[in-house]
């Protein structure tokens, strides 16, 4: 946590007088109360794992804004994953593409997972009634993999990294571990080319930075203590991306009297500088199918990240703003497709993990 970061939760305190401080911190909740529950949600597979040991793995899959806009259906033979347009993002998210996305991640891990469990199966779009992925079983033999291994590690963690270049043969690792068919993938390492990227991603946020109506809608995801964040189960936790808890009534007036652009774009600008490299993940067709494989394909690269000791973030607004689109698929070298997801990745120090909703809770 950097200093000022300390200075403004220590200030918010200081806000309701020192009589009162105890009885704040008791109504916020602890952070090792919330570790040890987010721990629990990311405890090993059973020695005899059932499709809810499955589906809790899918559950720790990357979302937008840590929505986790799923809902899983056990029938026989099968899981399907649909989404939750209840937890939609239509701001940010106009014709539902990270929905999509995030159900393709969910759908990655669940298959993992129950390979490993040694129920292995087969991951299929369902273009009915909207959209939905199955998992359909198929088969006993146990396929433990490195990926599987990473998945309770894995994390967006939005923080600076400290710079290193990535080897080229873990570089040649990732490109492998993301190989999903419909989906390209390119990355960036050149420091000329990550400035491009950027340039963009800072067009993006200013952009949305001064939508009051994006504004809103994040800011209904955001969760200021760890009572808040353990009670959601979802949303961005302020600890996660290195920033002081505070408590709930608090967090959304301090977010509005220090979050700005210009010091949104700064922090951006200063990740991407940490930065070893960005992936940039392109599918071959603009529909929900393919907007699923793209999420696998990231999925797979962020686990197969964590497993070489890399970190992960997602910045994804030259994508979610459409005039910035044209430009970032130009520069991966796609002219006339849409990019589906960017990711930054390095080097750098693990922060407190996400919580999530549990299993009872996603179940259609």
């Amino acid at each position: 946590m950097r200093r000022r970061d300390a200075l403004i939760g220590g200030g918010a305190l200081a806000l309701v007088g020192a009589g009162a401080t105890y009885a704040v911190l008791r109504q916020m909740g602890s952070m090792e109360e919330y570790t040890a529950s987010v721990s629990a949600t990311r405890a090993a597979l059973s020695a005899r794992p059932e499709n809810r040991d499955f589906i809790r793995y899918a559950t720790l899959a990357a979302s937008g804004h840590n929505t986790q806009p799923w809902r899983f259906r056990m029938a026989e033979g099968q899981i399907d994953i649909l989404p939750d347009s209840a937890r939609r993002t239509p701001v940010v998210d106009p014709d539902d593409h990270h929905m999509f996305a995030s159900l393709g991640c969910a759908a990655e891990n669940l298959s993992l997972a129950a390979g490993a469990g040694g129920r292995p199966g087969e991951i299929r779009f369902n273009a009915a009634n909207g959209g939905s992925v199955e998992f359909v079983f198929a088969g006993e033999t146990a396929a433990r993999s490195m990926l599987f291994d990473a998945i309770p590690h894995r994390q967006s963690t939005r923080a600076d990294y400290d710079g290193r270049a990535v080897p080229t043969s873990d570089v040649t690792a990732l490109a492998a571990a993301a190989a999903i068919p419909g989906v390209d993938l390119v990355m960036i390492t050149d420091r000329p080319q990550i400035g491009r990227v950027r340039d963009l991603v800072l067009a993006g946020n200013g952009a949305q930075m001064g939508d009051e109506m994006f504004v809103r809608e994040l800011k209904s995801w955001l969760r200021f203590s760890p009572r808040e964040a353990l009670l959601r189960g979802d949303g961005l936790f302020s600890v996660t991306s290195g920033q002081p808890a505070l408590p709930e009534w608090l967090g959304p007036h301090m977010f509005s009297m220090l979050v700005s652009a210009k010091g949104e774009n700064d922090k951006y600008a200063r990740q991407l500088e940490s930065s070893a490299g960005v992936a940039i993940f392109v599918s071959e067709q603009d529909d929900k199918d393919h907007w699923m494989r793209a999420g696998r394909s990231c999925q797979r690269f962020a686990l197969q990240a964590t497993a070489l000791g890399l970190k992960t973030a997602f910045v994804n607004q030259p994508v979610e703003v459409a005039s910035l689109r044209p430009e970032l698929a130009g520069l991966a070298g796609m002219p006339g497709r849409r990019p589906d997801i960017v990711m930054r990745f390095g080097y750098g120090e693990a922060l407190p993990f996400s919580a999530r909703r549990p299993v009872d809770a996603v179940l259609a």
